[in-house]
């Protein structure tokens, strides 16, 4: 039983990925589109897409282990931020080289959502929303 509702929050935060990555990518491509630099573009992508996730993973993904309001949520949200910037930091390494190197920045941007969803999920699941002890 604990193992499906693991399963399920995994589903639930691919879901709430998704959606926050249409978000970034829908980003990224009509600025790409717009002459704007590919590293500028996933940058400013990946950030719309950390507000929309936050939105999602506390509302609809860690529904148990979000903290209450007060000092906990708020470290919570800093910390989701700290994952989101991580993440960040992955997606416009990766973008930004394989544009330097004259890759396609679309087929770079593929492989960095990779790279960044599972470095997030780790982060999230194990350190950010694990279950929240009573004050």
């Amino acid at each position: 039983m604990l193992r499906r509702a693991a399963d399920l929050v995994l589903l639930r935060y691919l879901l709430a990925s998704v959606l926050a990555l249409g978000v970034d990518v829908g980003t990224f491509v009509t600025l790409l589109h717009g002459g704007v630099s590919p590293t500028l573009a996933a940058t400013a992508g990946y950030s719309l897409g950390i507000v929309a996730h936050w939105l999602l993973s506390s509302r609809a993904v860690f529904t148990e282990g979000v903290a209450e309001r007060g000092p906990r949520r708020t470290r919570q949200k800093a910390l989701f931020v700290l994952s989101a910037l991580a993440g960040l930091g992955v997606t416009t390494l990766i973008v930004g080289g394989a544009s330097t190197a004259g890759l396609d920045p679309r087929l770079a941007k593929i492989f960095a959502i990779g790279v960044s969803f599972t470095l997030t999920w780790l982060l999230r699941k194990a350190v950010i929303f694990r279950a929240v002890a009573p004050a």
